[in-house]
């Protein structure tokens, strides 16, 4: 896709920032509702309400009949599997670390999907990127340390930060299965599909115990899922006013406004072990994304259908 001029590059930028600054929004209330809601509960609201903007955007583009249209089906479900195993990891992280803390350890997944295209997809990777790698995992493994290892912290603090770990690598599983996608299925219908499956499976977790929320957390469920809808719409529209290279490193500024909004609403200051390490994942991801535009491989595509889960975009 060609970019023409300054403006649309301008226009890309802004909209990556707001879509960051949204998904930020959406991981402030969820880590808000705590463990007062149970994990399928929130995750079913959070696809289920991000549905209004999500249609309302495809019909507006005309491509609402894209949506329905399903190539590969099977394949549809197996990227869902991985990206709703992902959703349920951040969200429980989410109640457990720090919002800044669970951002920042979301920062891997550039990093896994160098890792996974080269192991699965037979993708070449030299050995630049590979050292970008190895950098940006000791940053996660510095940011790990005082979850693991703190004794203050409590066996929760490690089970969060694990949790955002483990959705990390989960949302690269799922990106790597969407780059083959992009080959055969429209955007519309990678974005809406994951949607509805992942409210569908949220659904069924009724049968483990949902509850009745309060006027006020019923008002934060409602506003996760659009909130999480105006996020993709936004992420999904600046990939097709910029060049993914040229916009991709905007998405690093969730880790600003997890702080202030932390630190606003929760009281949370994140600690220099953890901004040392945030900063070591962030250059590695820089990196990866500077070696790709080098070497003129375009993620445009792929970041137009991805579908983030927290405020790591």
């Amino acid at each position: 896709m060609k970019h023409k001029g300054a403006q649309n590059t301008y226009l890309g930028i802004g909209l990556i920032l707001a879509s960051t600054l949204a998904f930020t929004i959406m991981s402030a209330m969820i880590r808000s509702l705590g463990e007062r809601i149970p994990l399928g509960e929130v995750a079913f609201a959070r696809s289920l309400f991000a549905l209004i903007p999500l249609m309302l955007m495809l019909q507006w583009r005309g491509e609402l009949h894209e949506a329905f249209r399903l190539n590969k089906p099977v394949r549809h479900v197996t990227r869902a599997i991985a990206g709703i195993g992902s959703m349920f990891c951040n969200f429980a992280s989410l109640a457990r670390i720090p919002l800044a803390d669970m951002t920042a350890i979301g920062f891997i997944t550039p990093l896994f999907n160098v890792a996974l295209a080269a192991i699965f997809l037979g993708e070449r990777v030299r050995m630049f990127r590979w050292a970008a790698v190895a950098v940006g995992f000791v940053g996660v493994l510095i940011m790990l340390a005082p979850h693991l290892f703190g004794a203050e912290r409590g066996p929760g603090a490690a089970a969060g930060a694990l949790l955002a770990f483990v959705g990390a690598f989960l949302v690269s599983a799922a990106m790597t299965q969407v780059r083959q996608l992009t080959a055969t299925e429209t955007t519309a219908s990678l974005v809406f599909s994951f949607t509805v499956l992942c409210t569908v499976t949220a659904l069924v977790t009724v049968f483990w115990g949902w509850v009745k929320p309060s006027p006020w957390d019923s008002m934060i469920l409602v506003l996760t899922g659009i909130f999480g809808g105006i996020g993709q719409i936004t992420v999904t529209e600046s990939y097709r006013h910029a060049e993914a290279g040229t916009v991709a490193p905007f998405a690093y500024t969730s880790m600003i406004y997890s702080i202030v909004i932390g630190y606003s609403f929760f009281g949370e200051v994140p600690e220099a072990i953890v901004l040392l390490g945030a900063a070591l994942v962030v250059l590695a991801g820089l990196f990866v994304i500077y070696r790709e535009r080098q070497l003129h491989i375009d993620r445009t595509r792929e970041r137009e259908a991805e579908t983030p889960q927290s405020a790591a975009v």
